[in-house]
């Protein structure tokens, strides 16, 4: 059932946070960025949904649950590790230090699971036993939980490319990073993805797997960036039902973010054919989700947005300190 305050919410989305005030405007598939001339960096998360290579819908809250989701993740693994926030002006938004980033993607994983080409489980089930230069045992079954926690690092291909598996000897030994700086990074992802784990049980969940984005600040100091632990960057699952379910071989339960994909996928080939126009129905169907999963990650009541006020002449108005 969709809850009433969501409902009551359905036409506040952020699709678009082009500020022409802001400088040096770059839109990602999610977040607008703003780079200011001081070294700061504004972040404002939007609502748009995207999948198949195209932005598919705007979801009412997304934005605001994944910047306070990230913030709850950023407070509570601060003393792991420096990240490179400054402040939150808006729900929205985080005004962060612009980082060097690191050109490697960092996955953690917990489990045997995913569907991806980088994913481990469609590697394992190839007949790979060693995955990113870590051996795993034979007879290991679909989403079983690996001996321990490993990291899967990835090169970050252009636009339109493919990212490629990568080991820890490749990359020192192809001058990607240098040894103390993937050392540290190691460290810090095993760490925080440690606490994760811990935190996220307590919530009666289990963080099977994440990506972290880091960089160097002016000083080359490693710095955690972009976000952390957020429905959009990990994969949950719910313990209670896990046990149950492995053992059964089903599908672990988890938060089912994929309502607005399932329902295109199943209308029509969304790589070749026109999307069907999706329902509203369906997009507070994901909104719920998203809300549903911040407050079980965080313990936390979700503070919906004032239902009278356009969420971008909100954040235009607590940023105007910036223009």
């Amino acid at each position: 059932m969709i809850a009433d305050a969501l409902r009551a919410r359905a036409h506040l989305t952020l699709t678009e946070a082009t500020i022409p005030e802001l400088p040096n405007h770059y839109r990602g598939k999610v977040r607008d960025n703003y780079d200011l001339p001081d070294g700061r960096r504004i972040l404002i998360t939007s609502d748009r949904i995207s999948a198949f290579d195209i932005n598919l819908a705007s979801i009412p809250c997304k934005g605001q649950v994944l910047t306070q989701t990230a913030r709850h993740w950023f407070e509570t693994t601060g003393d792991i590790c420096p990240n490179h926030v400054l402040e939150y002006p808006d729900p929205n938004v985080v005004i962060g230090r612009r980082l060097e980033i690191l050109p490697v993607e960092i996955v953690v994983r917990g489990y045997l699971a995913g569907t991806t080409g980088t994913s481990i489980l469609p590697m394992y089930k190839r007949g790979e036993r060693t995955l990113y230069g870590v051996k795993m045992p034979d007879g290991m079954r679909d989403n079983q939980v690996l001996p321990h926690p490993i990291i899967t690092p990835t090169t970050k291909a252009a636009d339109g490319g493919h990212d490629m598996p990568l080991t820890s000897e490749e990359i020192v030994s192809d001058g990607i990073l240098q040894a103390a700086q993937w050392q540290a990074v190691t460290e810090y992802a095993l760490a925080l993805f440690a606490r994760g784990q811990a935190m996220a049980a307590e919530r009666g969940l289990i963080l099977v797997d994440t990506k972290y984005e880091f960089g160097t600040d002016a000083s080359g100091k490693i710095v955690l960036a972009d976000e952390i632990h957020t429905p959009d960057s990990s994969r949950y699952w719910f313990a209670d039902s896990y046990p149950a379910r492995f053992e059964a071989g089903e599908r672990p339960e988890s938060f089912d973010k994929d309502v607005i994909r399932n329902w295109v996928a199943s209308r029509c080939d969304p790589y070749k054919d026109p999307i069907p126009e999706i329902p509203a129905e369906i997009v507070l169907e994901t909104a719920q989700v998203y809300v549903a999963a911040f407050e079980r990650i965080t313990g936390r009541t979700f503070d919906y947005p004032d239902a009278s006020e356009p969420v971008l002449y909100r954040i235009r108005r607590n940023l105007r300190a910036y223009f």
